[in-house]
C-alpha cells in the first residue's frame, strides 16, 4: 500500500506530463517480471500526456475483440436498437463456449462477462449501413468494418491501437462523444469495475482469436480527483493464465503510477 505522500507525489508528477509520450522504466520491469510482450498507456485527458511502455506497440492497431462492447452498446442504444441496457436480446439458441452465454440477457449483464453472441445479435439489429456511419462518427481505430457485421470486430477489418483506445475512452469518460448524454452515463454504469474513497475504476477486457493465442486487451479509466486517466493495455496471450494477467498486470500499472 503506498503512503498518501507517495500517491500525491506520483499524481504530481503525472499533472506534469506535457502532450507527448513519456516512457517508464518502472512499467517495462513489470511487464519484464510478467513475462509478457505487450504495451500499457496512460492518458491524462487534462493535459493530454501519455506514459506507458513500449510506444511502438502502443501505437499499432490491432484487432478490438470484445472492448469493442463499448462502442457496439453506444451505437445500439444511440439508433435504437435497444432502448436501454436491460432490454433482454436473444442468444441465438446455439452451443457456446461459455454455459454463462447461453442465455438471453440484456447489455448490463451481456458486458459483465463478455457474452459475444448477445452483442452479435445487437451488431445485426444495428446493421452494416448505421453500424458503419456510427463507428466513423465515433472515429473508433480505423473506422473500417468490412462486410460482415457481427464479426468486424472479432476478425478485422476493424483496428485500434492502445493509445487510440485511451483518446476514444477519455471522451467517453468526460461525456465528449457525439452520443446524448443519458446514452454515455448508462454505458459508463455498465463498466464500473472498482471504487474507493477518491476514486472509481471502469474497464473492458478483450481477446482476440480466444481460446486460441492472440492479442488480449484491458482498457477502461479511472477517475481521481476530479481528473480522468484513461488507459489501455494489449499482450499477447499465449499461455492459459494470460485472460488473469491481463487485469492483475494493468491494475499494477495503475498503482505504479500512483492513479489507484
Amino acid at each position: 500500500m503506498k503512503s498518501a505522500l507517495g500517491v500525491m507525489l506520483m499524481l504530481v508528477s503525472l499533472q506534469a506530463v506535457p502532450a507527448g509520450w513519456q516512457e517508464s522504466p518502472a512499467l517495462g520491469a513489470l511487464f519484464d517480471s510478467a513475462g509478457v510482450t505487450g504495451t500499457f498507456v496512460l492518458y491524462d485527458a487534462d493535459v493530454g500526456g501519455l506514459v506507458g511502455h513500449n510506444e511502438p506497440r502502443a501505437r499499432t492497431r490491432f484487432v478490438p475483440a470484445s472492448t469493442f462492447k463499448i462502442p457496439n452498446s453506444l451505437i445500439g442504444l444511440s439508433v435504437g436498437a435497444v432502448a436501454s441496457v436491460d432490454v433482454v436480446l436473444p442468444y441465438g439458441g446455439q452451443p457456446q463456449p461459455y454455459p454463462a452465454w447461453e442465455r438471453d440477457m440484456g447489455l448490463r449483464d451481456a458486458i459483465a462477462i463478455s457474452n459475444v453472441p448477445i452483442y452479435q445479435a445487437l451488431a445485426r439489429r444495428i446493421g452494416l449501413e448505421r453500424m458503419q456511419v456510427w463507428v466513423s462518427k465515433l472515429g473508433f481505430g480505423n473506422e473500417d468494418i468490412g462486410t460482415t457485421v457481427d464479426r468486424f470486430w472479432l476478425d478485422g477489418p476493424l483496428a485500434i491501437s492502445a493509445v487510440e483506445q485511451t483518446r476514444f475512452l477519455a471522451r467517453l469518460a468526460r461525456g465528449d462523444l457525439p452520443v446524448s448524454g443519458e446514452i454515455q452515463a448508462s454505458v459508463r454504469d455498465i463498466v464500473l469495475l472498482d471504487a474507493g474513497d477518491d476514486w472509481r475504476l471502469y474497464g473492458k477486457t478483450g481477446w482476440e482469436n480466444a481460446p486460441d493465442p492472440g492479442v488480449g486487451w484491458w482498457v477502461g479509466w479511472v477517475e481521481r480527483d476530479d481528473r480522468v486517466y484513461a488507459f489501455a493495455l494489449n499482450m499477447a496471450m499465449q499461455e492459459g493464465t494470460d485472460p488473469g494477467v491481463r487485469t492483475e498486470l494493468g491494475r499494477a500499472c495503475l498503482e505504479a503510477l500512483g492513479v489507484l
